[in-house]
């Protein structure tokens, strides 16, 4: 990555892993956050668990839902979605039962064979406010009740003036190759968070992302925006698929 200059658009704790690979291949970072999380109070936690079904399965959604909710994953057996999640509750010395071998989304979990009859059991989503309903609506068409324990808010940082001048002008000028989205709503709010100046050069410059729905929605709001889609979601995945495509002299469509 000689030479290239990468937007990381990962909230600061969780994009720490991309800045430094990126930075050990030899580009550059410019680290602007888009989204924060906020845990919610512990008490108001307790409470809300206090009024659920005692769960046969708790599934973390992010890492984040991790951090802020895994003393009130309950009794029952722990699914987490990706691999970062994973990594996570392995580290706080607890077991994953349910995990998918080869994906990091919804979906990929949902295939695992321990999601696919689950009639008659009580499911705990763990997570943040709002987020996609595929998880929840594809169990209870399996015939689970599913509840969910929101333990953390997603919110969009608080930038100065100065500090979005800084971006804009970087994107504006050409000094950022290369900008990478984990999510749909990382691109919304990276949408939000910059004036409509910088739009142009968000539509010229290079997107990679894990997700094809990132891509779908990027192409909708700027037609013709290069993309990558990545293997996965990790460090080294996204340093590849930005290795791949920039030496290429290309992007992969």
């Amino acid at each position: 990555l000689e030479g290239c200059r990468v937007l990381v658009t990962r909230p600061r704790a969780q994009g720490e892993g991309l800045v430094k690979a990126i930075e050990q291949a030899g580009g550059s970072a410019v680290v602007f956050p888009v989204m924060e999380a906020v845990g919610r109070d512990p008490a108001d936690i307790a409470t809300d668990t206090g009024r659920l079904f005692d769960p046969d399965i708790v599934i973390f959604v992010s890492v984040n839902a991790v951090r802020y909710g895994l003393t009130s994953a309950g009794c029952g057996k722990i699914a987490a979605i990706g691999p970062a999640t994973t990594r996570v509750i392995e580290q706080h010395g607890f077991s994953v039962d349910i995990r998918s071998a080869d994906g990091f989304t919804s979906e990929h979990l949902l295939a695992t064979p321990e999601l696919l009859d689950v009639r008659g059991k009580v499911i705990r989503i763990v997570r943040g406010n709002g987020g996609r309903e595929l998880m929840a609506q594809t169990l209870r068409d399996r015939g689970a009740t599913v509840e969910y324990l929101e333990v953390y808010s997603r919110r969009l940082p608080a930038y100065t003036e100065a500090e979005i001048g800084d971006v804009e002008q970087k994107l504006v000028s050409g000094e950022i190759d290369v900008v990478t989205m984990m999510s749909v709503e990382s691109l919304l709010n990276l949408i939000a968070l910059l004036p409509s100046t910088t739009y142009r050069a968000i539509a010229n410059t290079l997107l990679v992302t894990p997700a094809a729905r990132v891509i779908k929605e990027a192409e909708g709001r700027f037609p013709g925006i290069p993309t990558t889609l990545a293997a996965g979601p990790q460090a080294s995945d996204m340093v590849a698929a930005i290795a791949t495509s920039t030496n290429s002299g290309h992007p992969d469509d």
